[in-house]
């Protein structure tokens, strides 16, 4: 299996080459090169495996065993998952009036984000061990990302972090889950911007090819392929979960609803898709809604600037994963992705071509929900449930019933819960909801804190080369042998 750029410029490279890479050295994002198509045997067969067993199939299709033998990838993922709280690993919840929740926030963070990155986390660990490397990560987030990355890589000689993470616009639970990991490598800056503003000097840092490849600099944004390739496995789980019957033929539909920031779920499912899993595909943001009015209108443009919003973690206007969606269902159009994505990193501005956007608004339906629908769904779901959904869940739960109250409820739907209430306590406060704080969470309260800031009016491209050479420095003087 190769992945080659969205954008066409680049020689295709292995997986190993896109994990390492993130962005690819034309600013696109990497894709495989070809998509494996499963007949309906092979989804009967997948239909009675656990979360990790699907992980691991996935992979074996998109990973040579030349790369990473089997024996060693199963390991690998073993080893991903075994922190996770729940046995299952990912759990499906099936709640009043249809309401299917999976629960994709078992981890060590209490966000999804857990499972991808535990697994890019050991992908990393075991090229570097064998070629004998240093990486230097470097993530922005808008608030799951950053502590999810922390954790997949905390305490690893061979591998330093730095994370961005927004000054006051995450939940006070997620920012303490990052600045309270003490580690040598650990380094955290909190910026005074928002997560489309802080991923500026990232990008630009990642743009300076010659810097990046001199510092073996690297993402886990989902800009990375590894990301991508994991969260593939939460659709057929859903399926398999949700499926009436794997007897009948055709196979029936089910609906998975998707709440969506930077748009890597959603690139996900759309893959899973194409890939013959008989999944129909909503998503659903908050009021910052590029993502909502791209499907619908066909307007791919920013509106103003990025607003808080209870859902913190989709508070995004630059979706960077709609790239791959463009790329996946444009047929490929590697040029025309190229010409739509300069338009748009020029202009902030682009009109989709009717031909894409028809195949879009075929492909995907969205939503975009308010802060006070968020708060209604909260309480609906606590009411009829005695069950918590964190903001992030609560929007694609909001589809849920405003499709329920319009149509037959002949399809089945599961909506993704990309993280837990327990991160989220004002939200659950201003539902007049109880939050349930575990003692790890209440922990965090107590627990010594180390972070940098990146005030507005500071040259934070330079603070981040500065830091990033300082890095190299110190292990330079401290004699490593891994540069």
């Amino acid at each position: 299996m190769r992945y080659i750029s969205t954008r066409g410029g680049t020689p295709s490279v292995d997986f190993e080459g896109a994990l390492f890479s993130g962005y690819a050295s034309d600013g696109g994002l990497f894709m495989p090169e070809e998509i494996p198509q499963l007949d309906r045997e092979t989804l009967k067969q997948w239909s009675t495996l656990s979360y990790p067993a699907l992980v691991m199939e996935l992979c074996s299709l998109f990973i040579d065993p030349e790369l990473i033998p089997k024996k060693d990838l199963k390991g690998l993922i073993g080893r991903a998952f075994s922190r996770f709280r729940h046995r299952d690993v990912v759990h499906l919840s099936r709640l009043k009036n249809g309401l299917n929740v999976l629960e994709l926030w078992h981890g060590i963070t209490y966000a999804f984000k857990d499972l991808s990155l535990s697994c890019s986390g050991q992908f990393l660990q075991y090229f570097l061990e064998k070629r004998q490397k240093h990486v230097t990560i470097v993530v922005g987030t808008s608030g799951d990302t950053g502590s999810s990355a922390i954790e997949s890589v905390r305490g690893a000689k061979n591998i330093d972090i730095i994370v961005l993470l927004p000054l006051g616009l995450c939940s006070k639970i997620q920012e303490l889950q990052m600045t309270t990991v003490i580690e040598d490598n650990v380094h955290v800056f909190g910026v005074e911007g928002n997560s489309d503003e802080l991923d500026e000097p990232i990008r630009a840092v990642f743009a300076d090819v010659a810097f990046a490849k001199k510092h073996n600099l690297m993402s886990l944004n989902s800009i990375n392929w590894s990301r991508i390739l994991v969260q593939m496995a939460h659709y057929f789980f859903a399926y398999f979960q949700c499926v009436p019957s794997m007897d009948v033929c055709p196979l029936p539909p089910v609906e998975v609803v998707v709440p969506t920031g930077a748009a890597g779920n959603l690139a996900a499912g759309c893959i899973a898709q194409e890939m013959g899993l008989p999944v129909r595909l909503a998503t659903v943001v908050n009021h910052n809604d590029i993502i909502h009015r791209a499907v619908r209108q066909g307007d791919f443009s920013l509106s103003g600037n990025t607003r808080a919003s209870l859902a913190s973690a989709m508070d995004i206007q630059v979706p960077y994963n709609m790239e791959r969606i463009f790329w996946l269902l444009s047929g490929a159009d590697s040029k025309l992705v190229r010409a739509l994505m300069e338009q748009f990193d020029r202009t902030q501005k682009l009109r989709l071509p009717q031909a894409l956007h028809t195949k879009i608004s075929e492909t995907i339906d969205s939503l975009s929900a308010s802060d006070e629908d968020i708060i209604q769904t909260m309480r609906r779901c606590w009411e009829e449930n005695h069950y918590l959904l964190c903001p992030h869940s609560a929007v694609a739960a909001f589809y849920h019933y405003k499709r329920s109250a319009s149509e037959q409820p002949s399809l089945t739907r599961c909506c993704l819960a990309p993280a837990s209430a327990v991160k989220f306590q004002d939200a659950i406060l201003q539902a007049q909801l109880v939050p349930e704080i575990p003692e790890d969470i209440q922990a965090l309260e107590h627990m010594p804190t180390r972070s940098n800031t990146l005030c507005r009016g500071d040259d934070w491209t330079q603070v981040l080369r500065d830091k990033i050479e300082d890095l190299s420095q110190q292990r330079r003087s401290g004699g490593s042998s891994q540069e």
